[in-house]
């Protein structure tokens, strides 16, 4: 097994790239915290109900419940199934790995702070349990600027391919956006700039 292979986590169904969060219905599905949880617990392996509602204690009828819903608006599909006691047991994976939000879904805050705060363990963090957190600001040219939110995408990629292990969930959010700060280098106004004067000669 090559190094790359030891450092990413294998799943064992196949999932497309991207799926767009572009419908009410969809929306509406991800706005549940324990539906996300779902979504992020079958990133680890393809589970049935039953390992779900072990995983997050809770009813198996509730959460056959949020997984009938992702089902029904494509977040969640069945990869494999398997017979107990003349039963067929299903077993669920995500569609895609990553779920692309729309501009208008985060009501005028910054994506996915709330959902930051909600979740962040600040005890935990008190508790010199890992965890860093940073903030610069520079004035970059917008391609600058788009080539380094690549470079962020792909990171936050690499961090969510990581293999599973340990007792505590830990969150990757990383974010790189235009502020209102005014630090552009003025233009100097032509209309202003001083006339130089003509030199005379006498004769």
């Amino acid at each position: 097994m090559s190094d790359v292979d030891e450092r990413t986590q294998q799943l064992d169904y196949e999932l497309g790239a991207e799926i767009s969060a572009d419908t009410p219905a969809r929306l509406k599905a991800l706005g549940d915290p324990l539906r996300q949880l779902l979504l992020d617990l079958v990133l680890e392996r393809a589970m049935s109900v039953s390992e779900l509602a072990a995983r997050v204690q809770r009813p198996k009828s509730t959460v056959a419940h949020h997984v009938d819903l992702l089902t029904d608006v494509g977040l969640l599909q069945v990869v494999r199934t398997r017979k107990v006691r003349a039963m067929e047991e299903r077993f669920y994976g995500r569609t895609a790995r990553t779920i692309v939000f729309p501009s208008h879904a985060h009501d005028g805050d910054l994506p996915f702070f709330a959902d930051a705060r909600a979740v962040a363990d600040l005890a935990a963090m008190a508790s010199n349990a890992p965890a860093t957190f940073t903030m610069r600001s520079v004035r970059i040219p917008d391609e600058a600027a788009a080539e380094f939110c690549e470079r962020v995408t792909q990171l936050a990629l690499e961090f969510s391919r990581l293999p599973r292990g340990g007792t505590r969930e830990f969150a990757f959010l990383a974010a790189l956006f235009p502020t209102t700060r005014p630090v552009a280098e003025r233009l100097a106004d032509p209309a202003r700039s001083p006339t130089k004067k003509a030199a005379t000669r006498g004769s």
